[in-house]
């Protein structure tokens, strides 16, 4: 059954003379919330909600993207004072484990010091300032020792030894502890924050996000998969890509068959959460009167697909539509390929992408389809070059056994994500596809005549949303870390 714009009746406002800016919306399509409201198995409160704001549609300064000068004071503006995943709980399930986060020219030692006690340290020895574990590095430890001159400190921060501590009578040893950044723990996810002063983490994210955060239950899954790979742009131009499904039509023309993307809602949540909700079994707007139903099925590309274990794809009947068909198919196999009841979850959350972006680097795809979390970095030594790493989730298994943490696989700038081993062959593309454009935005950001990024008011609203976040700090006076300001225990 073919697809004609005409068939459809929703409700979407068009582009008429005399619209209020960001009213605006795909003529002729169904909304986000319609196509929702079709579904078999109904979606939750948190999908069902709308929260978009007209943010202005004034141009973005490409400054912003090519010179050093700004980088830098993001370093000393904007990540000294927000909060930032570093790892998740089940990478330091044992007291005494630790993980290396890296930030830029910042370093720390993210501890399990107790049961429900985790210490971010900064990592650099208080004697002659080399690091206590090297970037990257993990593992167990009883102490963290300075492989230059052998001063150590226990896993609770406090100092274990001076060597030739006779010739060190100005040091008071009691006042030599670890300086730590704040930590809190949210899904299971380890969250740091550099200023002693920043709001608790609820307060950042809001309670909007917040109430939507707690009913995924985040620490009930774990990583499966976790790649990584420096890609050739600045942080933010990597982070912005994911921001919209404006680009879907022409950067993936193989997964518009199957991708509501023109339609795709967009909303922010305070200063630091922004989402989009792309619905997926559905064609693309672009497309109408182009594709059958059984085209939108053949064309679906899975984030975790390996979990279907190979399965063929049924067909569509007579009336019947790809959405309901994969809707059904997939609550059953998701089930029983990982061991886990989906009876109570929702078709949308089964099949829908949700974006999530919470300020300024971490982003949160709690679907089922595509359970992933995107973490961006800058490069430490070059402002043109960011860290970009994608971790897929799945429920941990009704036993309650949850698998081991996995090792990052870590790709050559010049490897195809669809080398990565587990990716999907599908989803490695897209990927692909999503960051080759990326090296030719930096250059042509330098090479042209024009000085600002022009957004549409509501498909890149995100983006609006979160280049508003930097001019915020941005604004603000250096804030570097700073020893004598910290607290201590």
């Amino acid at each position: 059954m073919a697809v004609e714009a005409k068939e459809l009746k929703g409700t979407q406002k068009g582009t008429q003379k005399g619209a209020a800016k960001g009213e605006a919306r795909c003529p002729g399509a169904p909304t986000t919330q319609e196509i929702i409201a079709a579904d078999k198995v109904a979606a939750p409160k948190w999908v069902r909600s709308e929260s978009y704001k007209f943010l202005g549609d004034e141009e973005i300064s490409t400054d912003r993207y090519i010179e050093p000068s700004f980088a830098k004071e993001e370093l000393d503006k904007l990540w000294t004072r927000t909060w930032q995943f570093a790892c998740r709980e089940e990478n330091i399930a044992q007291i005494g484990d630790y993980q290396v986060y890296d930030l830029g020219p910042y370093s720390f030692i993210i501890t399990r010091v107790g049961p429900k006690d985790i210490r971010a340290y900064y990592n650099a020895c208080l004697h002659r300032g080399t690091k206590l574990r090297a970037s990257g590095s993990e593992g167990c430890a009883s102490e963290f020792q300075c492989s230059f001159h052998g001063w150590s400190w226990n896993i609770d921060g406090t100092n274990k030894n001076v060597v030739c501590d006779w010739d060190f009578p100005h040091v008071d040893r009691k006042k030599l502890s670890l300086p730590e950044a704040k930590v809190e723990v949210l899904g299971g996810f380890v969250f740091i924050n550099m200023d002693p002063a920043a709001p608790p983490l609820a307060e950042y994210l809001g309670p909007q996000f917040k109430a939507h955060f707690d009913a995924w239950k985040l620490e009930d899954r774990y990583v499966y998969l976790h790649v990584s790979k420096r890609l050739p742009c600045n942080w933010k131009l990597a982070i912005e890509a994911f921001l919209e499904a404006y680009h879907v039509i022409r950067t993936h023309p193989q997964v518009a068959v199957s991708n509501a993307d023109a339609n795709s809602q967009y909303d922010v949540y305070g200063e630091h959460v922004n989402r989009f909700i792309s619905t997926l079994g559905v064609l693309s707007p672009h497309l109408y009167g182009k594709h059958t139903e059984q085209d939108i099925l053949d064309q679906f590309t899975l984030g975790d697909s390996g979990a279907l274990g190979g399965s063929s794809k049924p067909t569509v009947s007579e009336g019947g539509s790809a959405r309901q068909v994969m809707a059904e198919m997939f609550r059953g196999m998701f089930e029983k390929a990982t061991n886990t009841d989906l009876s109570a979850v929702s078709d949308s959350e089964l099949l829908d992408c949700f974006s999530y972006t919470i300020f300024p680097n971490f982003f949160v795809f709690p679907g089922i389809s595509l359970p992933m979390i995107y973490r961006f970095r800058p490069d430490p030594r070059d402002h043109r070059k960011c860290l970009y790493e994608v971790l897929f989730m799945r429920p941990v298994p009704l036993d309650g056994k949850r698998p081991e943490p996995v090792e990052p696989i870590h790709l050559r700038d010049d490897q195809s994500f669809k080398e990565a081993a587990g990716m999907d062959p599908g989803f490695g593309a897209i990927l692909d596809q999503d960051t080759d454009n990326l090296f030719l935005q930096q250059e042509g950001l330098e090479a042209s005549a024009k000085h600002g990024l022009t957004l549409g008011n509501y498909q890149e609203v995100r983006v609006r949303h979160f280049e508003k976040a930097v001019e915020k700090y941005l604004a603000m006076d250096a804030k570097r870390p700073d020893i004598e300001r910290l607290p201590s225990r």
